[in-house]
């Protein structure tokens, strides 16, 4: 008879098809029962970019200073940034509304900022086509404001029921983070985040000629873009393993980042794009009825990347889950990976 944990394993044996899927590594943890498991091309302790679940460490780090009482959501970001970075940042239908934005517009995707990575700049493609063709490129945090002003905004900041998600704001929160603690972003993640929970394997990736991570695959090609993925930063620069990404995963849902009373406030969600809703730096990942017709697949609480990674809380069944499919063309399999673990871990946790 199978261990129980090699029905997980075999799955991620299974889902490695040598084209798309060239590699994947995923961690699972229930009470004290944990399941780390890679397959194809990533093994153990092999970092991999996270790209946007580095949105999840920026998130907790501006919820421990409001704990600390040195911002509040509610601060303007133009009490905090000089007029130099942010003057004409927001134009929306002929009228300036920078002064309106505040912190927890931008944790939310409430902002009406474009995204300077996916959105397209002014009679051009967006960065995120560039990238992905694989002309590697670096940028800085004043380039991305200056791509701010060739784009449009979607809405006046904290419109009813609007969101639309944007880099841009992530981008200008780890601005906000430098400036209050008078540290890097880097230095930030790894006192208050890296080094306390003994991650091992996990920082920012700033450093193009650094080969450690696995590089990231495009359909069936290395996706070889250092100098971009250099640049993301507070939106999206970090790698990490699934072992260490489940250990965060479960820190910032248990309270040990942050206060946990938090996470209820955090839970309003809107609309961004299906299946996602975006919470106050938090993802909601939920099917609804005519996908999920009978309730089986229930909603998960967390963050993922255009890489193909997640870390991710089931309340319904009380598991946490990391890891990644390492494949930018298709992200959506990490979601399908993971509805499929949580399937199976119910008969074995």
């Amino acid at each position: 008879m199978s261990h129980p944990h090699e029905l997980l394993q075999n799955l991620l044996d299974k889902s490695v098809d040598g084209s798309r899927i060239v590699g994947l590594s995923f961690a699972l943890s229930k009470g004290t029962k944990i399941f780390t498991g890679c397959s194809g091309n990533l093994v153990a302790n092999k970092p991999f970019f996270i790209a946007s679940t580095t949105k999840l460490f920026t998130t907790a780090i501006i919820l421990q200073l409001s704990a600390e009482g040195r911002l509040s959501l509610e601060d303007g970001i133009a009490k905090i940034l000089s007029p130099k970075i942010i003057s004409g940042l927001h134009v929306y239908k002929g009228k300036e509304f920078t002064q309106e934005i505040c912190i927890r517009h931008l944790l939310s995707h409430t902002s009406g900022l474009a995204d300077y990575f996916q959105d397209k700049q002014l009679h051009k493609g967006s960065l995120e086509q560039e990238i992905k063709a694989g002309k590697d490129r670096g940028w800085t945090f004043e380039d991305i404001i200056e791509l701010n002003a060739h784009q449009k905004a979607f809405f006046a900041p904290g419109t009813s029921g609007k969101a639309h998600y944007s880099d841009t704001n992530f981008q200008l929160l780890g601005k906000i983070i430098e400036e209050i603690t008078g540290i890097s972003f880097e230095a930030n993640c790894f006192t208050r985040i890296i080094e306390p929970l003994g991650l091992k394997h996990t920082y920012i990736y700033n450093n193009s000629p650094d080969q450690n991570p696995m590089p990231l695959y495009y359909k069936s090609d290395v996706l070889h873009i250092p100098l971009a993925m250099s640049s993301f930063g507070p939106d999206g620069g970090m790698v990490s393993t699934a072992e260490d990404l489940l250990a965060f995963i479960r820190a910032f849902f248990q309270g040990e980042l942050f206060p946990q009373e938090y996470l209820k406030c955090m839970q309003v969600w809107n609309r961004i794009f299906f299946p996602l809703q975006a919470g106050l730096g938090i993802h909601l990942f939920k099917l609804p009825w005519f996908f999920n017709p009978f309730g089986t697949i229930p909603p998960f609480i967390g963050h993922s990347g255009l890489s193909g990674a997640l870390a991710f809380y089931c309340p319904g069944s009380d598991l946490y889950i990391a890891g990644t499919v390492n494949q930018v063309a298709s992200p959506d399999k990490s979601f399908r990976l993971m509805i499929q673990l949580e399937r199976l871990s119910k008969n074995i946790f």
